[in-house]
């Protein structure tokens, strides 16, 4: 069949569900992964044919896309922070907003001494901490994650992106402390209310972890102020706290954060406009 063709059904099955450019995006990162072809490849040589084999991979992607399964479950990689990283259902998919997270870390942490220790809660595929390792290099990585699922996948992204993080399988609703201090503690926790989730794609709702999104709207700052207790007797004096927060709860979390004897803290927005970032110091000993 024509390479040209399949990419025409993609489109007459996705184009219902999806924006036609994701669907230009869907097809181009399948073939890019199953015939190792750039996405220019039609435009040097459409007429193309790709034989029976080659085109199976396509098309049963193509079915579980339909399924609105994320195409980063598909292909098992995600891309951030200029690495690959491997994922499936047991963790998130990386965002671009929390790369903005990572790289706002790097750009005050780079300039720190030799051996100070970092700490990542809820690591999921590790690409917070990975993504410090490899950029930090006088930084001393931990990662925390209450699934052992998790965890196995971020040891081998740790292990794929030539790092090394020390992993430790933890529950941070239920700990109170490590038997180190951290100059740095970081999380992007579960912060997506009940409410909120009809806004949300299937391919989001339906596929990737409850647990690692989700929280009640009843309390949805559980994991803020079990991380924020954590962190005011787990960081050394002057130590920072980073977090990815919910746009829609700035606010209540900084408040809760003051509550816990936090200050200087500094709230950043995204790229698409919302507030998404907070960095905070807890200044007792």
């Amino acid at each position: 069949m024509l390479l040209k063709e399949i990419k025409n059904i993609f489109h007459k099955e996705l184009d219902a569900s999806y924006p036609k450019e994701e669907v230009d995006s869907f097809f181009y990162m399948l073939i890019a992964h199953y015939l190792d072809l750039e996405r220019f490849v039609l435009a040097m040589q459409p007429n193309l044919i790709v034989t029976k084999k080659e085109e199976q991979p396509l098309f049963e992607a193509l079915s579980q896309l339909r399924l609105h399964r994320p195409i980063q479950y598909i292909i098992g990689t995600a891309h951030f922070m200029d690495m690959d990283f491997s994922v499936d259902e047991n963790v998130l998919i990386p965002r671009p907003e929390t790369e903005e997270l990572v790289r706002w870390m790097i750009s005050g942490l780079s300039v720190k001494r030799d051996g100070y220790k970092v700490l990542d809660i809820g690591t999921g595929s590790g690409c917070i901490a990975i993504s410090l390792a490899k950029n930090l290099p006088k930084a001393k990585v931990f990662a925390l994650d209450i699934s052992e699922k998790a965890i196995d996948v971020s040891k081998q992204n740790a292990l794929n992106n030539e790092v090394t993080v020390q992993f430790i399988k933890r529950d941070i609703l239920n700990l109170d402390a490590l038997d180190t201090k951290f100059e740095v503690i970081v999380s992007n926790p579960p912060y997506v209310r009940q409410k909120e989730k009809k806004d949300m794609h299937k391919n989001v709702t339906d596929h990737e972890p409850g647990l690692a999104l989700f929280v009640s709207d009843e309390n949805p700052l559980k994991f803020y102020d079990a991380i924020a207790r954590f962190a005011s007797k787990n960081l050394k004096k002057n130590g920072s706290l980073y977090l990815e927060i919910n746009q829609y709860l700035a606010k209540e979390s900084e408040q809760l954060l003051r509550k816990h004897n936090f200050s200087e803290i500094e709230l950043r927005k995204d790229m698409f406009g919302n507030d998404r970032m907070m960095r905070c110091k807890h200044l007792e000993i």
